[in-house]
């Protein structure tokens, strides 16, 4: 197969040879739509840029939490080895918005776009940022969260299987009154660990373990609220939706005067970087993000070349980490 040039591109874009050359080397005054048509032409052609390292767009929700910078570092990383830049976007609440962030990269020429555990999450996300970047025909990948009726690839942990291995892990040991704290709802990744949670729950015969679950959002005060909540109802052992939720958990339970695992035992969710040196070291079911960066980034490269990839949502199972924040119960439970 001939190698795709600068006049196959002008010749489907509809422009002179030299409008390509100053869109590919960025040089001179494009207008905005003569540009938007030749970096199509590029994308459908696949011509390649000889000397410039394609861009790819990371959007995560925030860098605060380790998990999502662990993430990010580990696609990233993978990426460059395919000759791939990253450029990764921060989009907090209050913050920078994925639909801005998207808009102003495309006149760099991105070549492709990866949500991580971002909007993607959320069941009811406003679908415009994904319209445009299908409109553009920039193809994109998912972490944690599908979107309905669209075909782009999608890794996600099996969020369902977490909370089983949780509530599995904590009745071994004779708790019988397990709570969960939730994320909001409405979050995909959350309603399936509150899937998983209650279909555990129910096998082991436990009337409305719905009782048993405190919503709240992901943070350290998040969890010390929605366990504020459980310990009131006298629960033994605590699933937490994420680390930092765990902590908070455990900041809760000692503020009243509770021994962390004697009194409750806490199970985390990520397995961040730091959750070995707590307090004690903290009990956690860990997401496999070095298989699913890998996967991810696989996907994106085969995307852009325009290679075959697999629609629909690949689920990669978590490993329960046991550590020092669960124990029996005082009083073990005599049932089975």
């Amino acid at each position: 197969m001939a190698k795709v040039g600068i006049s196959d591109v002008a010749a489907r874009a509809g422009v002179s040879e030299a409008t390509v050359s100053r869109v590919i080397n960025r040089r001179g005054v494009v207008a905005t739509a003569t540009r938007r048509q030749v970096e199509e032409a590029i994308r459908e052609l696949g011509y390649e840029r000889g000397g410039q390292s394609q861009l790819i767009v990371v959007l995560t929700p925030g860098l605060a939490q380790p998990f999502f910078g662990q993430l990010c570092e580990l696609i990233e990383s993978a990426l460059a080895s395919q000759g791939f830049r990253a450029i990764v976007g921060s989009t907090t609440v209050g913050g920078l918005q994925e639909i801005d962030f998207i808009s102003s990269t495309m006149d760099l020429g991105i070549a492709g776009a990866v949500f991580a555990s971002a909007s993607n999450t959320l069941i009811d996300a406003d679908p415009t940022v994904y319209q445009l970047l299908t409109e553009r025909k920039i193809p994109f990948v998912l972490v944690n969260g599908a979107i309905a009726g669209h075909p782009a690839p999608s890794c996600s942990t099996n969020d369902a299987v977490a909370a089983e291995l949780a509530v599995e892990h904590l009745w071994g040991l004779g708790h019988r009154e397990i709570g969960l704290i939730a994320g909001p709802a409405g979050n995909r990744p959350s309603e399936r660990r509150l899937a998983g949670f209650v279909r555990s729950m129910t096998a082991r015969g436990v009337a409305d373990p719905q009782r048993l679950v405190a919503r709240q959002v992901y943070s350290v005060e998040g969890g010390m609220s929605a366990a504020g909540e459980l310990l009131g109802q006298g629960v033994t052992g605590i699933v937490a939706a994420s680390d930092y939720m765990a902590l908070g958990a455990i900041r809760a339970a000692r503020r009243r005067g509770m021994s962390i695992p004697e009194d409750l035992s806490v199970v985390g969710y990520d397995d961040s970087l730091v959750m070995d040196f707590v307090d004690p070291p903290l009990t956690t079911v860990r997401q496999p993000v070095e298989r699913i960066a890998q996967s991810v980034s696989t996907a994106m490269v085969h995307l852009v070349n325009r290679k075959l990839v697999p629609s629909g949502e690949l689920l990669f199972d978590p490993e329960l980490i046991v550590r020092a924040s669960t124990a029996p119960p005082r009083t073990p439970s005599v049932d089975g």
